[in-house]
Formats: C-alpha cells, sequence, structure tokens
C-alpha cells in the first residue's frame, strides 16, 4: 500500500478565537473543536442556524469537525459535522452559531493537524 498523508503533530487554536479557527478552516481544512452538545436541543437538531442560549462555552463535552463557515439570514454559523451518522442533525452536519461569544465553546478547544511530508 501507498501512504498518501502522514501527520507529524497538531496545532492548538488559541482559545475562543473564533477568527483563527475560521482562518484555520479556510487554510488547512477541517479543524477538531469540542463543543457543549449537552442539550436536548442539540441532539433533536434538523435544520437552520443552531443557537441554544443555555449553552456553556466551558462545559465542552463532545468533539466533532468544523468543516466550514458561512452566513444565512444574517447569522453567522460554522458548519460542523458530527459523529452520529447522517440520521442526525442535517444528514450528519449542523450549523452552530459563529462569532457570538464562543458559543457552546465551539473556539475552547480547537485543533488541526500539520501534515508531513
Amino acid at each position: 500500500s501507498k501512504v498518501v498523508c502522514s501527520v507529524n503533530g497538531y496545532k492548538n487554536i488559541p482559545y475562543k478565537d473564533e477568527v483563527t479557527q475560521a482562518q484555520a478552516v479556510h487554510d488547512v481544512g477541517p479543524v477538531s473543536v469540542c463543543i457543549d452538545a449537552g442539550h436536548l436541543s442539540f441532539q433533536l437538531y434538523s435544520s437552520g442556524v443552531y443557537y441554544e442560549p443555555n449553552c456553556n462555552p466551558d462545559a465542552i463535552n463532545h468533539a466533532v469537525l468544523a468543516v466550514g463557515y458561512g452566513t444565512e439570514g444574517g447569522s453567522d454559523y460554522w458548519l460542523v459535522k458530527n459523529s452520529w451518522g447522517t440520521g442526525w442533525g442535517d444528514s450528519g452536519y449542523i450549523k452552530v452559531t459563529r462569532n457570538k461569544d464562543n458559543h457552546c465553546g465551539i473556539a475552547t478547544q480547537s485543533c488541526y493537524p500539520l501534515h508531513g511530508h
């Protein structure tokens, strides 16, 4: 078999820095992030930009993957891939509110791989 990619480590994104996180998603690709997913509203999410007023950015409990970002209806969002399969959310994805006080801890603890040669 042929090695097509190797990882030489990882880079942490500064604590709660959504601007740097967006730049990493744009320049590098998917970024591993942790969020507060302990709310029924998260578990039952199906569409739209997710905002949960009771989310705690310091109570992260679930790892997901930020794969993109955008704006919908005037609300900035992170496009996030979950690990619960395509039957959850919007075909396995959720749009989490972006640029609103580190909503649900989306930028509390995030990193991306450093690729080898």
